[in-house]
C-alpha cells in the first residue's frame, strides 16, 4: 500500500510564484474556479481575498482563496461567515486525495486563522457533481439555498463549527 503523503497548507507567500506560473488546470476546469495566477491578482484588489497553498513532497499541487470580509458577502449576511473560493488541485496531482485531505482541514485553518468565525461558505455549479459529491464528503452540508451564478445556479453549502 502506497504511503499517504502529507500536505502543507499555508498563506500564499512570493516564493510561490514561481510555482503558481507552473500550474497546470485544463481548460473544461477552469471554467468552475480561477487560476492561481488570477487569484494572487485578486489580493492586490481586495485584501479581504486570502490565497492559500498546498504543498505534499515540496510541490504545489493546489491553492483555494478564504474570502473574509465581514461584509460584502453575496451568500449570507452572517459577519461570521468565510467564503472558500478558486480551490483547485494542480491537474498533475488529481485523484490522489489532495482535494478532500484540504478540504477536511479546512474548518482547523479557519479557526486558527480567523478565531472569530464559525463558518465556511462555497457555491459549486449544480453541473458540477463531482465537486458536489466531494464537498459533502468532506462534511459540507447543502441547505438548500441557491445562488443564480454567471454561468447558471449554484448551490451554497456550509461548513460549520462552534467558536471558541
Amino acid at each position: 500500500m502506497p504511503r499517504k503523503k502529507e500536505i502543507i497548507i499555508r498563506s500564499y507567500s512570493e516564493k510561490d510564484e514561481g510555482d503558481i506560473r507552473q500550474y497546470c488546470l485544463p481548460e473544461e476546469q477552469a471554467i468552475y474556479t480561477s487560476l492561481p495566477t488570477d487569484i494572487i491578482k485578486t489580493v492586490q484588489e481586495d485584501l479581504h481575498n486570502q490565497p492559500y497553498v498546498i504543498y505534499a513532497d515540496d510541490q504545489l499541487v493546489g491553492c483555494f482563496v478564504l474570502y473574509t470580509a465581514p461584509s460584502g458577502n453575496v451568500y449570507t449576511s452572517s459577519e461570521y461567515a468565510l467564503i472558500f473560493k478558486s480551490f483547485s488541485i494542480d491537474a498533475r496531482h488529481q485523484k490522489k486525495g489532495y482535494a478532500y485531505e484540504t478540504l477536511r482541514s479546512l474548518g482547523e485553518i479557519a479557526k486558527q486563522s480567523f478565531p472569530d468565525k464559525n463558518e465556511i461558505l462555497l457555491t459549486v455549479h449544480h453541473t458540477n457533481i463531482p465537486a458536489i459529491n466531494l464537498y459533502l464528503k468532506a462534511g459540507f452540508v447543502d441547505k438548500g439555498l441557491r445562488y443564480a451564478g454567471t454561468h447558471g445556479e449554484e448551490f451554497i453549502m456550509h461548513l460549520e463549527w462552534k467558536k471558541g
